[in-house]
């Protein structure tokens, strides 16, 4: 969540009645997400603890302020000194997150007790435009963030961000940015028109340049992610596996079928097994 600029401190408490309406979407195991908890005992060892974790893990006392931010954060933006942010960032005061992205009614409701997920993409040319680094570690990507309140008693004690990494976006940008649109227009049938469009290219522009960069061609990628989305739609025990292609803007006996057990080396039936 590191971006925007440094404000004044405020101090807040907790409603007591916020507390029951806590939700807990749980993307790491329950045994890390109870150890939050020791935040309250054990401040410097739970430090230890999420240094070592893959997924970005940022710390904030009650009025916004970063008191911890993990090795995987600081790698993951570029970012060499945890002291630029230490202290200094506030993420309730942060003006491109709160305001510019659209996060400020998740972010605050984290802080009045409330535990809420969601999707963001990092602002990495804010960081760049700022001097906190000095090249983008990426184009773009896209993560998905849940932020977890601590309590003591009935009191707001930290609230512990973490962020996952969903998509990202590396290599030439308009290549970048073709990933990335057909990672969001994925569930319609591929129209390379369309795509390079929205990158400024031709259509052979886009193919040339798409298939030297990433190995494949673009439809190929496009389809990828649609069967990617149907093996999440599988997951689902509450659809059929036609119901699963359908919301995926696909045919359990078509052309995707036969595109899903050539990578998967499975029917659509094996792979829910």
């Amino acid at each position: 969540m590191v971006s925007g600029e440094n404000m004044k401190k405020s101090n807040m408490k907790v409603p007591q009645k916020t507390k029951s309406q806590v939700k807990k979407p749980n993307p790491v195991d329950d045994s890390i997400v109870q150890s939050f908890q020791m935040l309250i005992e054990n401040k410097e060892l739970v430090f230890q603890f999420m240094d070592m974790f893959p997924f970005h893990i940022e710390i904030f006392t009650p009025d916004g302020t970063a008191i911890f931010c993990n090795r995987a954060t600081l790698e993951f933006n570029n970012i060499t000194d945890a002291n630029l942010i230490i202290g200094k960032y506030n993420v309730l005061k942060d003006p491109v997150l709160n305001d510019q992205m659209g996060l400020r009614d998740p972010i605050h409701r984290a802080f009045e007790g409330e535990t809420v997920n969601g999707t963001y993409s990092p602002p990495v040319q804010d960081l760049v435009e700022r001097g906190i680094i000095d090249d983008k570690p990426f184009e773009s990507a896209t993560l998905d963030f849940y932020f977890y309140p601590v309590f003591k008693a009935d009191e707001l004690s930290f609230v512990v961000s973490v962020c996952i990494v969903k998509n990202l976006y590396q290599g030439r940008p308009d290549v970048a940015r073709a990933k990335e649109y057909m990672d969001t227009h994925w569930q319609g049938e591929y129209d390379a028109e369309k795509v390079a469009k929205a990158v400024g290219m031709s259509v052979t522009q886009l193919y040339k340049l798409f298939k030297e960069h990433t190995g494949m061609p673009p439809g190929e990628y496009h389809r990828n992610v649609k069967i990617e989305r149907i093996k999440e739609k599988l997951a689902d025990k509450n659809l059929s596996v036609k119901q699963a292609f359908a919301a995926c803007g696909g045919d359990s006996q078509g052309w995707l079928a036969k595109n899903f057990k050539k990578l998967t080396g499975m029917t659509p039936s094996q792979f829910r097994k």
